[in-house]
């Protein structure tokens, strides 16, 4: 997945689930950080508000990277 697929999925989301759109984010999430990694993660976390508004924390540090 790249970053603005991640960005459409999660606004989508969003849009279609307002405020129980977190499952569907979380889903979403796992992805990005299994493909892209911890900063893209956090990128998002950060853009989209997720910590605040559906509990969705930044990671401490990149674990998927090899």
């Amino acid at each position: 997945m790249d970053l603005e697929t991640a960005k459409q999925r999660i606004d989508s989301a969003i849009t279609q689930y307002g405020q129980h759109a977190a499952p569907a984010i979380d889903l979403v999430m796992n992805e990005v950080r299994s493909d892209l990694g911890a900063k893209a993660f956090n990128d998002l976390v950060e853009a989209f508000d997720l910590e605040l508004l559906y509990n969705i924390a930044p990671l401490e540090s990149d674990h998927s990277s090899s």
